[in-house]
């Protein structure tokens, strides 16, 4: 509702609404900075200590606790505290977990060193907000009573800081830890990784495109901001001043890069924007720590809070002025950094109590990744547009050829069709006049006497299969159920010839899928394969009733498939193995595997006291040629 009123014909209502959109952005920060972090359960926790800088004199205190002030680097400060372990938990491995400290720990437990951050750099930063967790060795803990020291090291200008710890089942305390993981660990480090690749990209479109420098300045920005976060504290003096100057210098480029993006003239003056940062990194180059650390705590936040200020107004002026849709997105985005700023700075200033949690670098990524990708998408665009004309040629010549060879293509399937039609009428009508004919006349004489009963059956058969053969040809466009469904009628009139009940169950709507690779051939086989498995449960199961379910099943590549099972309810149920070592029985076997496999199907069959099943899986892609 508030955008809508960037475009009415007056700007007075155009500067309420951007103002009171920032507002409520800044209410929603306000809202997500109460909401709580994962925290392990309260029933392990841990808030009274005693604290001490050169363990003679103990004082007690109460978790969270804050130094508040220190003079130069100050010593590490040491805290004992003292939990239980319950006899019944003898046997469960016990944990324990601090979520906030600044800058680094060691844990002691019972006078035993279990853990010690500085072992890991990249965990001592106090932006990351990391947590720590220990796993307490089995001879170290005992039942009742054990006594923890944690030594609190801190490095930089800022103040020592201990969360309340946390002591019990490494299950318990596990699960809150790899929580803080992913939300201080994991994902700043994809935001970094985002922010690198997303650097080399404008980093080249840049160097393409020399008119533009506002992918150059934020290519600049979004690279230092991810070569900073993988620098680990404590370092040697000249990475600790690059990582001191790099938050100013990167603030200083985006706000340059403000500039370019809403098309400012930009000044001569312009580049005392980096002084500040410059002034950090020499300071740290050319003189002690402290005058580091002095000129950082003047030059820094300061710095950085004036570019962010200064980002938000620009883009606050070119969305109420020139009503530029992507000036209002960035700049509500940067309002959104500026009240993350203010939060951090308010808590390094001890006005805001509570855990002592950093959350400006992290916003500052997450806009520096969203710019990004806006940017790449509008170069797209711009590509897009730059090419329009000559992709609409292309697309007219495109389309004339696909006219074309589809004229082609349809003449030819045409012409194929008809061939196909053809051969088809001949071969019907060849078997149906020639051996057609010729089976009735036998069927005939046999029933009138004048052949013995064998070539009646044998008759019958050849008939049986001349249909099979017939109703094999007759187009389906690949929907087998068509087939089936004449196999069912000649199947049903057969069984009913030797009282066997024929029962028929579709599992899936529809029977089986379509399928496009299904040629008369293929229906033939899994025809023939199927009287055969009917034909040897009618001479050899003694069954009252036959079972033939039909169903869709997926298969592995994503296709969908079918199965055919058929199953009766015999009780001579025959050993596989000698059924194939036989003569007779094994060729009808081997047959039915034949067919499956010239099909590309799968058959498979079961035999017992129950009865005997046959099961025939159809493949979704049937094979091209036997």
């Amino acid at each position: 509702m508030a955008l809508s009123l960037y475009f009415t014909p007056t700007r007075d209502f155009r500067l309420p609404a951007y103002v009171g959109l920032q507002i409520l952005l800044a209410a929603f920060c306000f809202l997500l900075f109460q909401i709580d972090l994962p925290q392990p359960p309260d029933r392990y926790r841990l808030t009274s200590a005693e604290t001490s800088d050169d363990g003679s004199g103990w004082t007690p205190v109460t978790l969270p606790h804050l130094h508040a002030s220190h003079k130069g680097q100050p010593p590490p400060h040491l805290y004992r505290l003292t939990f239980d372990r319950p006899v019944s938990e003898a046997q469960t491995p016990w944990s324990i977990v601090v979520p906030r400290f600044t800058s680094g720990i060691e844990i002691t437990v019972n006078g035993t060193v279990i853990h010690d951050t500085r072992g890991d750099p990249m965990s001592s930063r106090p932006e990351r907000n990391m947590p720590a967790i220990a796993r307490i060795p089995g001879p170290v803990l005992k039942d009742g009573p054990n006594e923890i020291v944690i030594q609190l090291f801190v490095w930089g200008p800022i103040n020592a800081y201990l969360d309340p710890v946390y002591a019990g089942p490494d299950s318990d305390l596990r699960q809150a830890y790899n929580n803080r993981i992913l939300l201080f660990l994991t994902i700043p480090l994809m935001l970094a990784s985002w922010q690198a690749m997303l650097g080399v990209i404008l980093g080249l479109i840049w160097a393409n495109r020399r008119h533009e420098p506002a992918y150059g300045l934020l290519a600049a920005a979004m690279t230092l901001g991810a070569i900073q976060h993988f620098i680990p504290i404590p370092v040697f003096r000249s990475l600790q001043s690059f990582l001191a100057a790099s938050v100013s210098l990167e603030s200083a480029l985006v706000l340059m890069f403000a500039v370019r993006f809403t098309q400012l003239k930009v000044s001569r003056l312009s580049w005392v924007v980096f002084l500040p940062g410059i002034a950090i990194l020499l300071s740290g180059l050319l003189g002690p720590m402290a005058t580091l650390q002095r000129t950082y705590l003047t030059l820094g936040p300061a710095s950085v809070a004036i570019c962010i200020l200064l980002i938000s107004l620009i883009l606050g002026w070119s969305a109420v002025v020139r009503k530029e849709v992507s000036s209002i997105c960035l700049g509500t985005a940067f309002t959104a950094v500026l009240v993350c700023t203010a939060h951090d700075m308010l808590m390094l200033a001890n006005v805001l109590t509570g855990e002592r949690i950093f959350i400006a670098r992290l916003s500052y990524s997450v806009v520096l990744v969203t710019i990004g990708i806006g940017l790449t998408w509008r170069f797209v665009q711009a590509l897009n547009e730059t090419d329009n004309f000559a992709n609409r040629l292309v697309k007219q010549v495109a389309e004339a050829e696909e006219k074309l060879r589809a004229s082609f293509a349809r003449e030819e399937e045409q012409a194929r069709a008809e061939a196909l039609a053809d051969e088809r009428t001949r071969l019907m009508r060849d078997l149906h006049d020639g051996l057609g004919g010729q089976l009735v006349s036998i069927v005939a004489l046999a029933e009138q006497g004048r052949g013995g009963p064998a070539i009646g059956e044998a008759a019958r058969a050849a008939l049986k299969d001349l249909r099979l053969v017939i109703d094999a040809m007759e187009d389906i466009d690949g929907d087998l159920m068509l087939a089936l469904g004449s196999w069912r009628e000649r199947m049903s009139a057969q069984l009913r010839a030797h009282d066997i009940r024929l029962v028929w169950d579709v599992l899936t709507p529809g029977g089986l899928p379509v399928f496009p690779g299904l040629r008369p051939w293929h229906v033939i086989q899994i025809m023939r394969l199927l009287d055969e498995a009917v034909t040897n449960a009618i001479k050899h199961s003694g069954a009252g009733s036959l079972l033939v379910t039909i169903e869709t099943i997926a298969q592995e590549d994503g296709t969908s498939g079918g199965r055919i099972t058929i199953a009766d309810d015999g009780t001579t149920g025959f050993d596989l193995a000698a059924a194939s070592a036989r003569s007779s029985s094994g060729r009808g076997l081997l047959n039915m595997k034949k067919r499956a496999e010239r099909c590309g199907a799968q058959f498979s069959m079961t035999s017992g006291p129950e009865g005997t099943c046959v099961a025939l899986r159809l493949p979704g892609q049937f094979a091209a040629s036997s």
